[in-house]
């Protein structure tokens, strides 16, 4: 297989359409105006739902129906289960990481475009307990950051990497290229986008929804961008909790 990117896709004019239909407050940049913009929210700390090109076949997320969020953050892995996923504060995101610099991060030098491969954060990134924390147990000491990408880091140092390759997935490589530029970081915290119990989602249809019903900041529809402070409340919506089984 050469990528996972087997779905449908969507144009800028079919997506405009239907933000129209949805008045839907957005505003439409191009392509370099589009990867400064969502690199430097990603880098103020905002989540950001990502919808781009074809939609992936299999069990990952893998940057094309994805929720984005800066893998530095300390406070990012809390804020992405409570507030988008709808689960414990304390499970664990996986990372995705430039292709060319995997073995900056990880101990792994191999691809990993599918997300399927474990390894350990390298030595030299890791933050070792502070004699205050060493006493620490449960929720407690699951929250201390335990590498300068703690939001990506599990309990045992170990990641669950995804490595982005510019022939397969060139927009998402693109992103990750402007926010390393920014930020001197070449890794995002990269989840499945929906919420828990809910399939991933496919239509521009199906990620406004996510996006309206949860605490998401930014989403972005091709090269439609929408700010959550700018919408208006969804009308007629639904509880999803119930209508998703829960995990």
């Amino acid at each position: 297989m050469l990528g996972a990117y087997l779905g449908p896709s969507f144009s800028n004019d079919e997506i405009q359409q239907f933000l129209k239909k949805k008045e839907a407050s957005y505003i439409k940049l191009n392509d370099e105006q589009l990867f400064e913009r969502i690199a430097e929210e990603l880098a103020a700390g905002k989540v950001v739902g990502w919808l781009q090109g074809r939609m992936e076949f299999g069990p990952r997320a893998l940057g094309a129906r994805s929720i984005l969020g800066d893998a530095r953050n300390p406070r990012m892995q809390s804020v992405m289960n409570l507030k988008i996923k709808y689960r414990e504060s304390f499970r664990p995101f996986a990372p995705s990481v430039l292709r060319g610099r995997v073995s900056e991060y990880f101990d792994l030098d191999t691809d990993s475009p599918y997300m399927l491969l474990v390894a350990p954060v390298l030595e030299k990134r890791r933050l070792s307990l502070k004699t205050d924390q060493q006493g620490l147990w449960g929720i407690d000491l699951l929250n201390v950051p335990r590498s300068d990408i703690p939001a990506v880091t599990h309990l045992d140092y170990s990641a669950r990497i995804q490595t982005v390759h510019e022939d397969t997935n060139p927009r998402y490589y693109r992103l990750l290229k402007t926010f390393e530029a920014k930020t001197g970081c070449a890794v995002l915290v990269n989840t499945s986008f929906n919420v828990r119990g809910e399939p991933i989602v496919c239509t521009p249809e199906d990620a406004y929804r996510c996006f309206m019903r949860t605490e998401m900041d930014i989403l972005v529809l091709e090269n439609c961008v929408l700010n959550k402070a700018e919408q208006k409340p969804l009308v007629g919506d639904t509880d999803w909790k119930k209508e998703f089984e829960l995990d």
